[in-house]
């Protein structure tokens, strides 16, 4: 059985290989501006006609290629240079113009500001994050970027030991309000967010330490007081950390620097990246069609499994007839929930259901494993006999980070081997996970031991993954699908492939057309489209043991 440590860092392993790097912008990256001297080019939007989603903040927001240290993914990284790869670039612009070793107070001062507003125009959002700068001192000759504690009107006059120059500094909360009032005034949406959470543990090692009556307070005040949208990526941060353990966390951060307690690496960042989606999200910020990733404040995705009490194991209908039988997850059966519809849901009208019985039996949030485990493979299992045909697709689940609460318990193992790695359930009982293949392995066995023909099909592809210059989709799961469907008797499509290449067929206007969400469920003509397709794959398997079943026009 796998390590506990083992585990946690294959989940952030997971956490990274699931995540696309944001498209790269000409920029100069540092943890530690000067604010006098503030020289950094930041991106402007990419197409100035879309709408725009800006970030300003300080370094926990900006830092990015690991700020020229030669470490990588292993370098100090800011949320907002993952968070790119969430969003629809076709839809929005997603504009970080944070800058490293800022306050509320210098990043207005500096001017960035300023030269940052004239990107700034009516439909725009814009997110700002500062906090973890503010309580330096007030005025010295090093970076005189601190600002008065609190929200209210006090004020202090200086002459800024820094620039030499008199300056009025405001309280926190007034910075923010300023920046809030001038965001309004060019027609654009403010979003205030929380300083990241720290890497500070109790005693205990099991809880850690949030920041108490300061600028995550503050911020939340601030953002009460104006009635704007509040990201609190203090208490959300902390309760993420706390799921996933003090060891994991460690490798949130720059390995080298063990005594950092605010900087992440791209690990790190990516998880704080998820959860500025989450406050957008739970905020109805952005319009959901500019989504391509979806999280709720744990890290999970925002859709909920589908209760499996409310979804019958479906019977089939003539028990004289041979039957095709489906099995896998909602893209397979999403039942007409906001819109969605799998394509096992539309397969039915391309076959003579006179002579052949056409169940489905997906259900939405199901991977290999839990399909398997909550007993619902025993139930279809029971209903199988000699002559039906078998069609399993998993995938879109088995990703989920196996230790992590945010996975919802639906991980399975990387691979096909006889690899195993215990999780905890939320009723506290442990339970031993296996791979995918393992999983796929024992449908194919016991439905074979029936007489039951097997067909393995790898996971449809997203909305943003089916294009020629782009990696394809579900590589390693079509791969393992293939390998254990060969090795164990059973036939295999790559449905990944047959999908996206009718994609390109029609183009993107036309695919744009057939999804219900960001990049994940079909709508009805979706899932017809997809339906299609996988009659095309059952058309090509040898023999062509199908084809007798299909209706004329499916010929």
């Amino acid at each position: 059985m796998t390590s506990q440590p083992t585990l946690a860092r294959r989940a952030l392993a997971a956490l990274l290989l699931a995540l696309p790097l944001a498209p790269a912008v000409a920029q100069e990256f540092t943890a530690t501006t000067d604010p006098a001297r503030a020289q950094v080019t930041l991106p402007e939007p990419a197409r100035p006609e879309l709408p725009s989603l800006v970030f300003i903040g300080d370094s926990t927001v900006r830092n990015g290629r690991d700020d020229g240290q030669g470490k990588g993914a292993e370098g100090q990284w800011g949320w907002g240079n993952p968070i790119a790869a969430y969003f629809d670039l076709n839809r929005i612009n997603v504009v970080n113009r944070a800058v490293g070793g800022l306050s509320s107070r210098t990043y207005r001062s500096s001017g960035h500001w300023e030269r940052t507003k004239p990107f700034i125009k009516k439909g725009d959002w814009v997110v700002m994050q500062f906090g973890h700068n503010d309580a330096s001192p007030v005025n010295d000759n090093s970076r005189a970027r601190g600002v008065l504690r609190g929200t209210g009107p006090e004020k202090e006059d200086i002459n800024n030991l820094l620039t030499g120059k008199p300056e009025t500094v405001f309280t926190y909360g007034a910075y923010l309000r300023g920046y809030i009032a001038e965001i309004r005034a060019l027609g654009a949406t403010p979003v205030v967010a929380s300083p990241v959470i720290r890497k500070r543990w109790e005693a205990d090692g099991l809880k850690v330490t949030r920041a108490g009556g300061n600028f995550a307070a503050w911020a939340a005040d601030v953002a009460k007081q104006e009635n704007v949208a509040f990201i609190d990526l203090n208490e959300w941060g902390a309760l993420r950390y706390e799921a996933l353990g003090k060891a994991a966390v460690e490798r949130l951060f720059p390995a080298d620097t063990p005594q950092e307690t605010v900087h992440t690496n791209l690990a790190g960042a990516t998880l704080n990246a998820q959860l500025v989606v989450a406050g957008l999200i739970q905020n109805k910020v952005l319009p959901d069609a500019v989504y391509l990733r979806r999280f709720a404040p744990d890290g999970s995705d925002d859709r909920p499994v589908v209760d499996a009490r409310k979804v019958k194991v479906e019977a089939p209908r003539d028990q004289g007839l041979p039957s095709l039988v489906l099995i896998g997850d909602s893209t397979v059966r999403s039942g007409g929930q906001n819109g969605a519809y799998g394509w096992g849901e539309r397969l039915a009208a391309f076959f003579d259901t006179q002579r052949i019985n056409v169940v489905n039996n997906a259900i939405g949030g199901r991977s290999s494993r839990t399909f398997f485990t909550e007993g619902r493979w025993a139930s279809v299992l029971g209903q199988l006999k000699s002559g039906d045909t078998l069609l399993i697709q998993f995938g879109h689940n088995d990703g989920a980070r196996i230790g992590d609460p945010a996975g919802k318990n639906r991980g399975s193992v990387p691979g096909i081997g006889p690899e195993t790695q215990e999780d905890t359930r939320p009723d506290g009982s442990k339970e031993i996970v296996q791979s995918f293949g393992w999983y796929l392995a024992r449908y194919i066995d016991e439905a074979r031991a029936k007489g039951v023909s097997v067909v393995v099909l790898s996971p449809i592809p997203h909305k943003d993954r089916w294009k020629p210059e782009q990696q394809r989709d579900f590589e390693n799961y079509a791969a393992w699908g293939e390998q254990v469907a060969r090795a164990r008797g059973a036939q295999f499509i790559d449905l990944t492939m047959l999908v996206a290449t009718a994609y390109r067929a029609v183009g993107a206007e036309r695919v744009d057309g057939f999804f219900a969400d960001a990049r994940t469920h079909t709508n009805d003509a979706g899932a017809t489209f997809n339906a299609a397709q996988v009659v095309e794959g059952l058309k090509q398997l040898p023999g062509q043991p199908l084809n007798v079943f299909l209706r004329p026009a499916a010929h």
